[in-house]
C-alpha cells in the first residue's frame, strides 16, 4: 500500500452536511472536499458503499431492453466519466448478450441501438481521446453467429483470455446454444467491484483536510437553523441543524447512553438511498417515488476452466423467465440475478410513498435483511433457485454451490416508473437542499456536478478556479497516491469485514484497456499536475 497523504485547501467556512454514504454520498462528498468545502458525511454503516447489489457497468444499457436509446446514451456517457473517477474498480472483461428461443424478441432488434451506442462513443473519443475506456469503438460491440460458436466450441479454452473470440471459448463450450438465438452479442461492458468502489472511496476521502466521515453514525434529526418565513410554502433556509449519534450499531441499550451531538451547514444533502423519504418528511418536502428491495445471491462454481465473461440472458422483467445474469468473480464466485419473484425480485417487494409520507413502507421482513441480515433457510432456497436458473441455460453450472451469502437492498426509483433507470438530483434552492436520486450509482457523479452548480449560484462557492477545472480532466487527487495494490488491500478488509469471500475484493481482468493506457495518461497528469484538488 502506498504512503498516505493529505491534500490540503484553501480554508474556508462554508459547511455541508451529506447523508448518507453510499456511492452517491461519497461521490457527492470527493466532489465537494476536492473544492475545499467543509464536508461532513454521515453514514449508518461501518464503512462506505455497503448497499443494493450491484456487480455491472452499464456502459450503454444494454441490459435494458424497454428504456430508450437515449437513456443507453445517458448511461454511457455516465460509466465512461464515473470509470475516470474510480478506474481500479473496474473488472475488464466483456459481456455476453443471449435472447433465449423462448423469448419473443430478436437479436437483431438490438442492432440499430448499439450503432447509436458505438457512433456515441466514437464521439466522446472525438472531444476527449482519454474517454476510450472501454476499447476501440469499432470493438464496442461484436456479434457470434451459430457456426462461429461452434467453431468456438471445439479450440482450448485460455485461462487468461486476451482476445474476445477467446472469452467467448468458454460461453461456445457452456451456455446450451439450442435454447438461445443468434447472434449472440458480445459487448464491452465491464464489471463494477463494489468492494474495490468502497475501497476507493474510503481512501479517496481519507486524503482531504476537508472531509469529515462519520461511519456507524445515525442522523437522528435535521432541522432549520436561519428561516425566512418558515410558515409559506416559498420559504427560504440558509443553515441547517443536524443532530447525529455515534455507535448505531451498538446494542440499544448501550447506543441509548451514547450523547446526541449537532452541527450545523450551510447545506443539506439527502444521499440516503431508499431512506431518502425519512429526510424529507424531515425537511417538509412532498415528492412521489417507489421504493424496491432486491437480492443477488453469491455462490461458487469450479468448473469454469478459466476466466469467463459475464452472461447475460434476456427475459421480460418480473415474469417466471425474467433476466438470467451470471457475474464471474476470482477464485470460482459468481454473482446471480434471476430477475423473476422467486429469485431477484419479490412479491411485495416494491412499494410507493402515500400522501402522509415521502418514505414508502417496505414490509418488515425485507427491513429486517437490510438491518440484520437475510434468515439463513429463505436465503439457502433463493440462492439455490438462482443456481437452478441459470443451469438451465448453462447445464454444467448445475454443480456449482451456494455459500450463504447475498448482495441485497433498497432501491429507490423516483417518480412512478418503475422501469426507470437514469436519474440524478432534485434541488430545492430556497432551501439550501439537494435530495441524490441515483438509480444506478454511475449517475452519482453527474448529481455531484449538478450540486456544484448550485452551490455557485448560491454564492457558497466559487466555480472558476482550477479544482474544479480538474475535475473535468479527471485529475484526482487520491489516483496520484493509490493504485490497484493498495485499493485491493482496502477491498479485501471491507470484504471481509462484510463477510464475503476476500477472493471477491479482486478483479479477473485489471490490466488491459483501462490500466495499460487510460490509468498511464491518468497518473502522468496526476504527477505532473499541483495536489490542490
Amino acid at each position: 500500500m502506498t504512503d498516505s497523504f493529505t491534500i490540503k485547501q484553501t480554508a474556508t467556512t462554508q459547511r455541508v452536511g451529506i447523508l448518507g454514504g453510499g456511492t452517491a454520498g461519497a461521490t457527492i462528498a470527493i466532489r465537494l472536499a476536492a473544492l475545499g468545502l467543509e464536508t461532513y458525511v454521515f453514514e449508518k454503516n461501518k464503512s462506505l458503499i455497503d448497499g443494493p447489489p450491484m456487480c455491472h457497468l452499464h456502459a450503454g444499457g444494454n441490459l435494458y431492453r424497454e428504456i430508450p436509446d437515449e437513456d443507453c446514451v445517458a448511461l454511457l456517457k455516465q460509466c465512461i466519466d464515473i470509470l475516470r473517477l474510480y478506474p481500479y474498480t473496474i473488472d475488464v472483461r466483456p459481456t455476453v448478450f443471449a435472447v433465449p428461443t423462448r423469448d419473443e424478441g430478436l437479436p437483431a432488434d438490438l442492432l440499430p441501438r448499439l450503432e447509436i451506442l458505438t457512433a456515441a462513443y466514437r464521439e466522446l473519443i472525438a472531444q476527449d481521446p482519454k474517454n476510450k475506456v472501454l476499447g476501440e469503438p469499432e470493438d464496442y460491440y461484436q456479434l457470434y453467429s451459430h457456426e462461429q460458436l461452434l467453431e468456438l466450441s471445439e479450440r482450448e479454452q485460455v485461462i487468461v483470455p486476451t482476445t474476445v473470440d477467446e472469452w467467448v471459448i468458454p460461453v461456445a463450450k457452456y451456455l446450451d446454444l439450442n435454447k438461445v438465438k443468434f447472434p449472440l452479442i458480445v459487448v464491452q461492458e465491464y464489471g463494477w467491484n463494489i468492494f474495490r468502489l468502497a475501497a476507493s472511496a474510503q481512501l479517496a476521502l481519507d486524503g482531504y483536510e476537508h472531509a469529515h466521515v462519520f461511519t456507524d453514525t445515525q442522523v437522528k434529526q435535521v432541522m432549520p437553523v436561519d428561516c425566512e418565513n418558515c410558515t409559506n410554502a416559498d420559504h427560504h433556509v440558509t443553515k441547517w441543524r443536524i443532530d447525529y449519534q455515534q455507535g448505531a450499531s451498538l446494542a440499544a441499550e448501550a447506543q441509548s447512553n451514547s450523547k446526541i451531538e449537532s452541527i450545523e451547514v450551510d447545506y443539506l444533502v439527502n444521499a440516503c438511498g431508499f431512506r431518502t423519504g425519512v429526510i424529507d418528511d424531515m425537511v417538509g418536502v412532498k415528492v412521489t417515488r417507489m421504493v424496491e428491495f432486491k437480492s443477488s445471491y453469491i455462490t461458487h462454481w469450479n468448473d469454469t476452466g478459466g476466466q469467463i465473461p459475464e452472461i447475460i440472458v434476456y427475459g421480460n422483467r418480473g415474469t417466471p423467465q425474467g433476466m438470467a445474469q451470471l457475474t464471474p468473480y476470482p477464485g470460482g464466485y459468481f454473482q446471480i440475478h434471476g430477475m423473476s419473484k422467486f429469485i431477484t425480485l419479490f412479491d411485495d417487494g416494491l412499494v410507493a410513498s402515500n400522501k402522509d409520507s415521502a418514505q414508502p413502507e417496505l414490509p418488515p421482513q425485507y427491513v429486517h435483511y437490510i438491518e440484520d441480515g437475510w434468515d439463513k433457510a429463505p436465503l439457502q432456497a433463493r440462492s439455490q433457485q438462482a443456481i437452478d436458473y441459470v443451469a438451465d441455460f448453462i447445464p454444467t453450472f448445475h454443480s456449482a454451490r451456494t455459500i450463504g451469502n447475498a448482495l441485497y437492498g433498497g432501491q429507490q426509483i423516483p417518480g412512478e416508473d418503475d422501469t426507470l433507470r437514469v436519474a440524478d438530483v432534485s434541488l430545492y434552492s430556497n432551501i439550501r437542499y439537494a435530495r441524490a436520486e441515483n438509480v444506478k450509482a454511475s449517475s452519482t457523479l453527474i448529481a455531484a456536478d449538478q450540486i456544484v452548480d448550485e452551490l455557485s449560484e448560491l454564492g457558497l462557492i466559487d466555480k472558476d478556479t482550477q479544482a474544479n477545472r480538474q475535475r473535468y480532466t479527471h485529475e484526482w487527487a487520491y489516483l496520484a497516491h493509490n493504485d490497484s495494490t493498495s485499493i485491493h488491500a482496502v477491498a479485501r478488509d471491507l470484504a471481509k469485514q462484510r463477510s464475503f469471500p476476500v477472493a471477491m475484493a479482486g478483479v479477473n481482468c485489471d490490466i488491459n484497456g483501462i490500466h495499460e493506457a487510460t490509468l498511464a495518461d491518468l497518473n502522468a497528469n496526476n504527477d505532473s499536475s499541483t495536489t490542490e484538488m
